[in-house]
């Protein structure tokens, strides 16, 4: 796990052992606020170690910027934080979180101690948090989930963007449009520096281009399988589409992204069938 001071104060984690995962901690005299978690408890033990040395040792909010496990599993490692999420989060993770965790466990024995922790605290539109000397300004952010946000820490202009920001979007499950709507606001919120939800940390003289670079590689996505469609083509006809003819580098990630690319042009070409069977909640997110 790799740990980064970004502001005073401020540190990302990010995963080793799993896609780049990122979190993040802000600490302050009054207690810490976590966003996100990593995937295995070691790390997010790691985190909470960290948290216990260098502040107040008290974890007073968990936010959940999206569902996906990769970010909630570690959650129930503050069992005594209030548990921050979009209303569709809290009510995924009720639904479905506990069949998943299962099925997850059947494949990794890392997460044997793994425990859904629900949200106790939901909003569905914009939300202030204040705590300590801190603001934090939490903005919904749709596209690569319904459910996902955004968090703002205020006077240091960094922004935790979850999966809404990627090094290559994700729409598995999501939305094109949405996700196009959401790195739009993203731009207008004129962060200073923003935390992907996977992979390097985005500086203020970058955020045009990557953003710029995001929406055109998923129109280019959306037109070449709409076309493929139109005329008929078969699915396996994807494969001639990669990833640099839409504009994006197949590096990133340790070469992740490619296969992120491929699910992407998946799920929209058989959505656009109506064989819709990578969307929702049907399949295990990569991401």
């Amino acid at each position: 796990m790799r740990r980064d001071r970004v502001a005073e104060d401020i540190y990302t984690f990010t995963s080793g052992l799993y896609a780049q995962v990122t979190a993040g901690i802000v600490l302050t005299p009054e207690g810490t606020i976590v966003i996100d978690a990593l995937p295995f408890p070691q790390e997010t033990h790691e985190m909470l170690s960290f948290i216990q040395e260098r502040g107040t040792g008290t974890v007073r909010y968990v936010i959940n910027t999206h569902y996906h496990s990769d970010h909630t599993n570690g959650t129930y490692l503050f069992p005594g934080a209030e548990v921050i999420s979009h209303r569709l989060c809290y009510e995924i993770l009720a639904t479905w979180g506990e069949q998943s965790l299962a099925a997850a466990k059947q494949e990794t024995s890392a997460l044997s101690d793994v425990k859904i922790r629900l949200p106790c605290i939901v909003t569905e539109s914009e939300m202030y948090i204040h705590l300590g000397e801190r603001s934090l300004y939490l903005v919904p952010l749709p596209g690569h989930t319904q459910d996902s946000i955004g968090v703002m820490i205020e006077g240091a202009r960094i922004l935790f963007a979850g999966d809404a920001v990627l090094p290559v979007p994700y729409v598995v499950g999501g939305d094109v449009n949405a996700t196009v709507s959401s790195l739009r606001i993203v731009r207008t919120l004129r962060p200073e520096s923003v935390i992907q939800g996977h992979g390097d940390l985005l500086l203020k003289g970058e955020l045009a281009d990557e953003i710029d670079s995001s929406i055109h590689y998923l129109e280019n996505l959306a037109e070449k399988v709409q076309q493929l469609v139109a005329k008929g083509a078969p699915e396996s006809a994807l494969e001639d589409i990669d990833i640099e003819s839409c504009g994006k580098s197949r590096v990133p990630l340790d070469g992740l992204v490619q296969y992120l690319h491929q699910e992407n042009l998946i799920a929209l070409y058989r959505r656009l069938k109506g064989q819709d069977e990578l969307g929702g909640l049907k399949r295990k997110p990569a991401l």
